[in-house]
């Protein structure tokens, strides 16, 4: 019974995190990464600015930013640090709406896993 509990407690988990986004452009799988700018509908500026808008501090840091895929949906991604702050937030901006679809804190181990995973695929 408690195997039972574990592995339904694990499979949850799992799928709460892969929930699909409510996002406005949903690219084909594997589109090219050159295609995906003609597909958005904001610039990366006014999804910069949204991003930034959302943080609750006035002094950031953007340390990355990306137009991508992510769980099916065009976003743009960025990495904003924060003074006083460890590690990053990464914010998922909708390429469509400029909606933010995502927003979670990562810790500078969270954030190297995530570096190191990155380099692992394939694009």
């Amino acid at each position: 019974m408690k195997r039972l509990v574990l592995a339904l407690t694990i499979l949850a988990s799992f799928s709460v995190s892969a929930k699909p986004l409510p996002c406005s452009i949903h690219p084909d799988k594997g589109s090219p990464d050159p295609a995906l700018s003609s597909l958005a509908k904001i610039s990366q500026a006014d999804a910069l600015k949204a991003a930034l808008k959302s943080l609750k501090s006035d002094a950031k840091h953007v340390a990355d930013g990306e137009l991508e895929i992510e769980r099916g949906c065009l976003v743009y991604s960025f990495d904003i640090q924060t003074p006083g702050k460890t590690g990053i937030d990464e914010i998922w901006v909708d390429a469509g709406t400029g909606k933010i679809l995502a927003h979670k804190h990562e810790t500078p181990k969270q954030e190297a896993a995530e570096v190191a995973k990155d380099k692992t695929v394939v694009k």
